[in-house]
């Protein structure tokens, strides 16, 4: 997935979090096997839904309820997985990427 790539690789949605998808859509336990299998870095980047901007349209197909239950089960299952959460905060764009820059040590 990015090991070969020297320096930073970041996933927009990764493995796990469509494994815990089809743990909430089937029970299936698939989360924790994957987990063991193909780890990520321990720590993970959760921006929060963002009332006042969300829009739904043709590939963002849930409302902000829909995202705010979402975001809720990822922020809960992360940690029982090993990975230590890091909300990402609500300011602009280059605010955001200072703050990864930093917390990255970078």
């Amino acid at each position: 997935m990015g090991a070969d790539h020297e320096g930073w690789v970041f996933f927009d949605r990764g493995l796990i979090d469509a494994a815990l998808a089809l743990v909430h859509a089937s029970g299936d336990p698939v989360a924790e096997l994957l987990c063991r299998e193909h780890r990520y870095h321990r720590e993970v980047f959760l921006t929060p839904p963002w009332p006042e901007i969300y829009r739904q349209d043709a590939d963002r197909r849930h409302d902000i309820a829909s995202a705010l239950d979402k975001y809720e089960r990822l922020l809960a299952a992360y940690p029982r997985l090993g990975y230590n959460v890091v909300i990402l905060p609500k300011a602009p764009i280059e605010d955001r990427a200072a703050f990864l820059l930093e917390r990255l040590g970078a």
